[in-house]
């Protein structure tokens, strides 16, 4: 899997994006299942790359119907940044909380989650988030619903995972602990292709 970022050589024109929408969205769909991982009953790590960030920026275009050099080139300014770089994985992190009220008092007690998921390979050290690296998206009272996190791995990580090491994820905050071990065969395939 190439993680080169994306230019606007490698995007749709308009045009072109309404004649393959569907079957690209197919696309991107099946391939999603494959980079969602459950921690508990209430979050989800989205782990993005080059086919997910592509489709975030063609329905963007789309949506607001930008088609001009500058304002492709903000859409790419914003989403290059979660291609994972080939020693890192990025994803989007969401609590997943259907009701308002209860969304709003637990991301009262979540404060500080973001910092607090990791990845484990094997049983080396856990790598914990660095979060939103883009901008702040928490205060001492409360956090967001949605984070962007990137996971660092070391050389003999990758290196262990290539050999077939398994894969933990999870989070180790107070008010919410949850962990994925092993995560998915699935997934950790999938993830596998990030790191080139």
């Amino acid at each position: 899997m190439n993680m080169r970022k994306l230019n606007r050589d490698d995007l749709y024109s308009l045009e072109q994006y309404a004649g393959v929408r569907d079957e690209f969205r197919g696309e991107v769909l099946l391939h999603k299942r494959n980079r969602r991982l459950e921690l508990g009953s209430n979050a989800a790590l989205y782990f993005e790359d080059r086919m997910t960030m592509q489709y975030q920026i063609q329905e963007m275009l789309r949506i607001e119907r930008i088609f001009e050099a500058a304002g492709i080139d903000e859409e790419l300014e914003a989403y290059n940044p979660l291609i994972p770089d080939g020693s890192n994985w990025k994803a989007t992190f969401m609590m997943e909380i259907p009701d308002v009220e209860e969304r709003r008092v637990m991301l009262g007690q979540l404060v500080d989650i973001e910092h607090r998921v990791y990845v484990q390979v094997g049983d080396m050290e856990k790598s914990f988030a660095v979060a939103d690296e883009d901008l702040e998206r928490s205060d001492e009272k409360k956090t967001s619903a949605v984070h962007f996190l990137r996971f660092e791995l070391n050389d003999e990580m990758v290196a262990a995972l290539k050999d077939g090491a398994q894969l933990a994820a999870g989070i180790d905050h107070k008010n919410y602990q949850a962990e994925a071990s092993p995560v998915a065969e699935n997934i950790r395939r999938s993830l596998l292709g990030d790191l080139d």
